[in-house]
């Protein structure tokens, strides 16, 4: 009889198979967590910027571009329009002040100024012929009261002898009374011709001058008007030069339109577009600082425009101190505006790991150079140059501060020299 052989479940040559299989898992995870468990990055050295961490003196500071413009600018805009008759000058020419520029021609303005001329002359008889006639009555008035005077005189002398007489009994009565009543009439009368020069002289004198008014405002009128015929002759204004002239001959040029201006040569000031980011910490009195070559040029902020346009407003500034040599209108000019006073911090130079990090950590360089962690830290201020360092480094460090963009979540780097 067959007896049936049971199969053995565990032959060494199994357990030997299982054995090798856990042995094999086991290392493989152990060389995953190795591996894996924290993520590296291997990266050439020279693939890498690396910097030193210093405690040094640092300015808070902003680059900008300014363009140098003249110390100042006169525009040249008509006070009387017309047609451009004559052009003196071109261009780009420098001025001296009251040289004539250009010149236009307004035949209405002509015709009012001849208007003003006659008007003038005919009030000027008009006053001539009133003091003449205020003459001439006050010499009358005065003769009459001459004549007066003389026969009271007369009349005064009878009537005292009269009187005289009477009492010496030469006389009648009714001669008396005759040459008594004709001194007293004499005596009314005077008065009445002393009162009518008065008034007279008072009424000439208001007429005199009421026409003499009339005259000084027809005059005053008339060099008015004489001034605005001048304005059609073009005059610099002050010493320059003379830029962006608008004019060709026979063109009509309205009152008021802009022709030109004058660009004052006795200095320069440089105007600054700043981003609207920096508007609460600009302010009249900030430096700046312009170096060309081995020299450092000073500039200190004279005005701000408020007005914000496009993102940036406006600033003007002005040399303090030296000028730089051979500057022209019209030029360009990198300026660091200073923001804050020269301090001691703990700086890095600027890289573009900010970008990825935001100045939130920073790859930290171990002590041995080979290996580069992740660490915490604090920015603070920074310049074109430097970060401030407020946490997380010490002055000796050394951090990896170029561009982390294609480091993705490594949490560490392993630097291959």
């Amino acid at each position: 009889m067959d007896r049936i052989i049971e199969k053995k479940k565990w032959t060494p040559k199994k357990i030997a198979t299982i054995a090798g299989i856990a042995v094999g898992v086991i290392l493989l995870t152990t060389i995953f967590f190795t591996t894996f468990g924290k993520s590296r990055l291997r990266v050439e050295s020279d693939r890498m910027t690396i910097a030193e961490v210093n405690h040094a003196s640092f300015r808070e500071f902003i680059p900008v571009t300014g363009i140098i413009q003249p110390i100042s600018t006169i525009y040249l805009d008509l006070q009387e329009g017309g047609r451009v008759e004559e052009i003196f000058v071109e261009d780009g020419a420098i001025m001296k002040k009251g040289q004539a520029i250009l010149r236009l021609s307004n035949t209405d303005l002509e015709l009012n100024l001849v208007n003003q001329e006659t008007n003038v002359y005919n009030l000027l008889t008009q006053m001539q012929i009133a003091q003449n006639n205020a003459r001439q009555n006050t010499i009358s008035k005065l003769t009459q009261s001459v004549d007066v005077e003389s026969q009271l005189i007369e009349a005064k002398r009878v009537y005292d002898m009269n009187k005289r007489l009477l009492t010496a009994g030469t006389i009648a009565q009714q001669e008396f009374k005759e040459s008594e009543n004709q001194y007293n009439y004499l005596i009314q009368k005077q008065k009445l011709i002393n009162e009518i020069v008065k008034q007279d002289s008072i009424a000439s004198g208001q007429q005199l001058q009421q026409v003499e008014q009339s005259y000084k405002g027809a005059q005053n009128g008339l060099n008015l008007m004489r001034r605005k015929f001048a304005d059609l002759t073009v005059c610099a204004p002050i010493d320059g030069q003379l830029t962006s002239l608008d004019a060709e001959i026979g063109q009509n040029k309205n009152k008021g339109e802009r022709i030109g201006q004058i660009d004052v040569l006795s200095g320069f000031k440089v105007r600054v577009d700043v981003d609207e980011h920096y508007i609460s910490r600009i302010y009249n009195g900030l430096e700046g600082q312009y170096k060309q070559g081995d020299s450092l040029y000073i500039l200190v902020i004279k005005k701000v425009y408020t007005q914000v346009s496009n993102g940036r407003f406006a600033v003007d500034m002005v040399f303090k101190g030296k000028v730089p040599d051979n500057i022209r209108r019209g030029q360009s000019l990198q300026i660091r505006i200073a923001l804050s006073d020269e301090t001691e911090a703990l700086l890095i130079p600027r890289g573009g790991f900010y970008q990825q990090t935001g100045g939130n950590w920073i790859f930290k360089v171990n002590k041995n150079g080979d290996k580069a962690y992740r660490v915490p830290i604090r920015i603070g201020r920074q310049n074109p140059d430097y970060y401030e360092v407020l946490e997380g480094l010490e002055t000796g460090d050394k951090v990896v501060v170029n561009s982390y963009e294609n480091y993705g979540d490594i949490q560490e780097l392993i630097i291959k020299n």
